[in-house]
């Protein structure tokens, strides 16, 4: 039995009061997001208003969450190395690392250089409304941040892009429900 199985079946035993939060859940975790939540809602029989919503919420808070620890931690290394800096050069010497361009971690691996090259191309909005075709919101919310990115640009780009594939997803999803029954 697979993860989104699992959901299925939990928004089926539990009271209909708390299927929502079970939703929301399953839009927090990678790969599932808010597209496959709504559906597990929907398929589980929650009116599809509720578990987008619910879809929506989830992925969000999850996202959010991680571009504040993961742009917190870019600050915590930028101040380091400027720290580092100023005690080995001198006070007011040396370029600081914010003048560098955006650009994301460099580590080689497939999936870096993917996001490195869908961000140069299409920017922040690009990347983030284009990036679930790609990568879970986690992954490139995280790497954008991580990038230097402004937190408000990041979690604005990826609001519109968790509501609208979301949205999307679930009037498909809804609509063949409908014409099933």
């Amino acid at each position: 039995m697979n993860l989104i199985e699992n959901f299925q079946n939990l928004v089926a035993q539990v009271p209909e009061l708390v299927q929502p939060l079970i939703v929301a859940l399953a839009g927090a975790v990678p790969f599932i997001e808010g597209e496959g939540a709504a559906t597990i809602g929907i398929l589980g029989g929650i009116h599809p208003v509720v578990a987008v919503i619910a879809a929506i919420v989830g992925n969000f808070a999850c996202v959010a969450v991680l571009v504040l620890l993961s742009s917190g931690a870019r600050s915590a290394v930028v101040k380091g190395h400027r720290a580092r800096q100023t005690a080995a050069v001198g006070v007011g010497a040396g370029a600081s690392i914010d003048s560098a361009p955006v650009t994301a971690a460099s580590g080689g691996s497939k999936r870096n250089e993917k996001f490195q090259r869908a961000f140069e191309r299409y920017g922040v909005p690009g990347v983030s409304l284009l990036g679930p075709l790609l990568l879970p919101t986690q992954f490139t919310a995280t790497m954008l941040a991580a990038a230097g990115v402004a937190k408000a640009r990041v979690l604005l780009w990826q609001a519109v892009a968790i509501i609208g594939w979301t949205t999307v997803v679930a009037v498909i999803i809804g609509s063949a429900v409908y014409a099933v029954r």
